[in-house]
Formats: structure tokens, sequence, C-alpha cells
């Protein structure tokens, strides 16, 4: 049964300048042709929530055992797997759902950050205060991204030349220094050198977040002048 009222769907450009994004979008399309079609973006979406559990669990479990950071990596792996997927299939095959799978995707986004960045923090590696302020400049930025959606119609899915892509591999590769190096001894103050590099992440993502506003507020402004 048709719905009574449909609203009026904006297109938006999606605008994605990262490093590996051509690489990844011909492996992308050569998974979309070759998925089951029972396979739905809905699956696609839950099974990167899955990966962003098991990097957490992994995390977690490394105050037992360092072994357990195998399966942060292995996770890491499989949110891209879905995460990529779900909206790639649905505009594979033609079956998208604008508002649904944006509504849908963005908010399984910030709950799988939350639970990636947290999930450090609680590890033996890096200060949970630390790993907030680098969960702050990425909630900071997703709130830049969405608010650009509605005022200006662009999706920017990357900054810098990277994207969520290349975060995955930054944090790959921190997590295999964390298996290779253990948990370090204090660099500055009380801080290690994961404390440090988390920490600086952090710092940059906000002052990206304060950069960009200027940006677009300047932008807007040359746009919708003063009416007094």
């Amino acid at each position: 049964m048709e719905p009574a009222f449909k609203p009026k769907i904006t297109p938006i450009d999606r605008i994605q300048e990262n490093l590996v994004a051509r690489v990844e979008r011909r492996a992308l399309n050569w998974l979309c042709a070759r998925l089951p079609r029972r396979v739905s973006p809905d699956m696609l979406t839950a099974f990167g929530m899955f990966g962003a559990l098991m990097v957490f669990a992994g995390y977690l479990g490394s105050n037992a055992d360092r072994d357990w950071l195998w399966l942060c990596v292995g996770g890491y792996v499989v949110h891209w797997f879905g995460d990529s997927l779900d909206g790639s299939v649905a505009r594979f095959r033609k079956i998208e759902r604008p508002r649904y799978g944006y509504f849908l995707d963005h908010s399984c986004d910030g709950l799988a950050t939350t639970l990636l960045v947290v999930g450090i923090g609680l590890s033996p590696y890096v200060q949970l205060e630390v790993a907030l302020v680098a969960l702050a400049g990425y909630l900071l930025m997703s709130i830049h991204a969405f608010l650009s959606v509605r005022v200006l119609g662009e999706l920017r899915l990357s900054y810098m030349n990277a994207g969520p892509t290349e975060l995955r591999l930054v944090l790959i590769a921190l997590t295999l220094a964390m298996y290779y190096a253990g948990p370090e001894a204090p660099v500055v103050w009380h801080l290690n050198g994961f404390d440090l590099f988390v920490g600086v992440v952090g710092c940059i993502l906000v002052a990206l977040f304060i950069l960009q506003t200027a940006q677009v507020a300047g932008r807007l402004a040359v746009e919708e002048p003063p009416r007094n």
C-alpha cells in the first residue's frame, strides 16, 4: 500500500576524495555484483554493527590477554564489509530508500564509532579520558557533515584525503602496535605514546571542525547577506 504522504527527497551530492576511493569503489562494485540476492542492505548494516561489537569485545578482552587484539583486527574488516556495502548494494540494485537508509546508516555509524573508541579507552593501552577526546572530535565532524547536508546539499565523506576506510587502516595499525609494543610507560606527564597519538588525532578533528565551520559559515554569509 502506498503511503498517503510522500515527502520531497532532495538529492544529496556525495563528496568522497579519500586516497583509496577508486580502488575501494572497484572492490565494492565487484562484491555487489557477486553477493547473493538474499543478502539485503539491512543485513549488511547489522553485519557491520556486529563487527563493531567484535572490536569492542577485543579491546575489552585485551585487559586479560593481548591476543584478544586479533579479534579487533578481524572486527575492523567485518565492520568495513558491512558498513561499506550496505549503501553500495542498495544503489547497485536500485532499491534505495533515501530517508530510511540515511537515517539508519548514520545512526549505526555513530553507535559503532562510540563502541570502537570507547573500547580503545577501556583497553590497557589508552586512557578513557583521552579516547573520549577523539570520540568528541569524531562526533563534532559528524555533526558538521549532517548540517552540511541540510544547508549545502553536500555529504562530505572525506577530509584531508582521508575517509572512514583510511581511519580503519590507521586503527588497525594502532591495534597491531599495541599488540607488539604492549602497554607503554608514560612519556609526557601520565600519558604514554598511544595516549599521545589518540589525543592528537582527537585535537586535529576538533580543529578541523572549527575550520570547516568557519569556512561554511563564510560561504553561507556571502550567499545569504544581511537584510538590514
